[in-house]
């Protein structure tokens, strides 16, 4: 067995106990369940003072003499199995092939214990849940999907980096950023800055904006993985560094902000974590289009799915700010949306050269 740190012999003993208190329960001849926090939008909740969106407290059983339960409650054991022996012995996988680990036939049955990954991935967060431990703490990992680049040192599982020497591609943001992995070694960054796409991102990058405006800046591939937000997350609690949003003017831009400002209802267990409530939003915004002058020609018609979204919007309980329903009833009202290569056509550079700078010196952000 490996040597653990602090946090795995942490999540081990969790494991264990979650074992030990179905050995009860069997010894008691009573049947044995496993208690999970119910993960739906029904028991999501927005904490106005915290002003995250957290799980709230119902919880459900699930039985082993149980018809409908019975194998969802013996794929948890399997989960939880593998993954106290990953822990244990240091190691990690990705959650595709903890699927095919944990997949089997069942004895001289056709019955296999798991049929797709889509049946062992909700399996994963039942257990995050009801373990109160992050995927990544079960040494769990997902496709590497974000790049970062700026004027800070880290230390990834003991190898020095300088973010400021990483070229055109950037360093590819893993999926584990914990404290036990990532490391802040040294910085003189004044901000984090998170564009939705990689194209854009890659045009901050190759102007150099960041070396300019001594900021870390990161994207996510659209919405951000758990590994950039979780990062994000970092950079601002741990260095106290402001996070500015840039993303498209259109309804999934604005959710991909709302997202790393509140957290998701599907991860609401994990917002604390997560969710960085100071996040700015610096564009591209539905006034935009008069203020920086865009050409008429890079507008595109929202769709009725579009419409719908964005009125949704005006009801969630942190978009009720005056300035962000103006915001999202002129989307609605003008029912077109802008993406953020439409300031291209004001010169290749515009976005880095003129507009960002304007943004941030005249503190047009909204919160």
């Amino acid at each position: 067995m490996a040597r653990m740190d602090v946090v795995s012999k942490q999540t081990a003993q969790k494991i264990e106990r979650l074992a030990e208190q179905v050995m009860r329960a069997v010894k008691g001849g009573k049947n044995p369940f496993v208690e999970i926090p119910v993960r739906s939008l029904a028991n999501v909740r927005f904490d106005p003072r915290k002003r995250i969106v957290q799980l709230g407290g119902q919880r459900q059983k699930r039985y082993f003499f149980n018809v409908a339960m019975a194998k969802k409650f013996m794929q948890t054991f399997l989960v939880s199995d593998a993954c106290k022996e990953l822990v244990e012995s240091g190691k990690t996988t990705s959650i595709r092939d903890l699927y095919y680990i944990t997949k089997h036939t069942i004895g001289e049955t056709r019955q296999n214990t798991f049929e797709e990954q889509d049946e062992s991935d909700p399996i994963i967060e039942d257990l995050e849940v009801a373990l109160d431990a992050l995927r990544e703490e079960l040494h769990l990992f997902a496709s590497r999907k974000g790049s970062m680049v700026g004027p800070i040192t880290i230390r990834d599982s003991g190898d020095t980096i300088d973010l400021r020497r990483m070229g055109s591609g950037g360093w590819a943001v893993p999926s584990i950023v914990e404290e036990n992995v990532i490391e802040f070694v040294r910085h003189e960054a004044r901000y984090v800055l998170l564009i939705e796409k990689d194209a854009v991102w890659t045009r901050f990058n190759e102007d150099k904006f960041w070396k300019r405006e001594r900021c870390v800046i990161l994207q996510g591939g659209g919405q951000p993985p758990r590994g950039v937000r979780r990062l994000v997350q970092r950079l601002h609690a741990e260095l106290k560094l402001p996070v500015y949003v840039l993303v498209d003017n259109d309804p999934w831009g604005f959710y991909i902000y709302s997202v790393m400002k509140q957290g998701s209802i599907n991860l609401a267990y994990e917002s604390m974590r997560m969710a960085v409530p100071d996040a700015r939003f610096v564009g591209l915004s539905s006034f935009d289009k008069d203020k920086f002058r865009l050409p008429a020609n890079v507008a595109i018609k929202m769709d009725d799915g579009d419409v719908s979204r964005a009125k949704q919007m005006l009801g969630y309980p942190w978009f009720k700010e005056a300035r962000w329903q103006r915001e999202i009833q002129e989307m609605v009202r003008s029912g077109v949306k802008f993406e953020l290569e439409a300031l291209s056509r004001r010169g290749i550079s515009f976005i880095t050269e003129e507009y960002l700078p304007r943004k941030l010196k005249e503190k047009d952000w909204l919160e």
